[in-house]
């Protein structure tokens, strides 16, 4: 059932979009093989529902707020808003710390992103972030959770590169913040 709500949350998201449809796919085009393998494992992280939609929209978030991604973040708020995400939590994402709009796991989580995405993404504050998840969350929903936020990594990096532009997903509501 999570993965239906999610597809419909990724359509209405598309559909709302308003300018710069082509800007990924026009590039993604050139290379066939590219786009083939990207479009699996998009599909494989949409069909993984062992975690929470509503964690995985924050990590994918604070994600993409980290690597300044605004085509990410435009796409990212939007998707967030329909798994459940308010948006003072959108709002909160630089100072989610201090911030009282977020749970303790939720909290974790956001912080395992974030110590997932900073250079160098090793040593002990991402061991300890992830012990702290264990005591909360399955070995399996780690698992898709580092998958989660390792491949909005690759995303948010890969349309930055590309010079992929904002869409207008989050036009007219709460949209996160690149953060560096």
């Amino acid at each position: 059932m999570r993965a239906i709500e999610r597809i419909r949350g990724y359509g209405k998201a598309f559909a709302s979009s308003k300018r710069h449809r082509g800007d990924l796919v026009g590039w993604l085009g050139r290379r066939p093989p590219i786009a083939a393998a990207t479009g699996v494992y998009e599909t494989a992280l949409l069909l993984s529902n062992a975690l929470d939609p509503k964690l995985k929209e924050l990590a994918e978030l604070k994600t993409a707020g980290l690597v300044s991604c605004e085509f990410c973040l435009d796409i990212g708020s939007a998707l967030a808003r329909g798994a459940g995400v308010t948006e003072q939590q959108i709002r909160d994402l630089p100072r989610f710390r201090d911030s009282g709009a977020y749970t303790d796991l939720e909290k974790l989580v956001i912080g395992y992103a974030e110590a997932m995405t900073i250079t160098p993404a090793v040593g002990d504050d991402l061991a300890e972030r992830r012990d702290q998840l264990s005591r909360q969350l399955s070995r399996r929903q780690i698992a898709e959770l580092a998958a989660t936020v390792a491949w909005e990594n690759q995303r948010a990096r890969l349309n930055q590169a590309l010079g992929v532009r904002p869409t207008g997903m989050s036009d007219g509501a709460a949209c996160a913040v690149p953060e560096r």
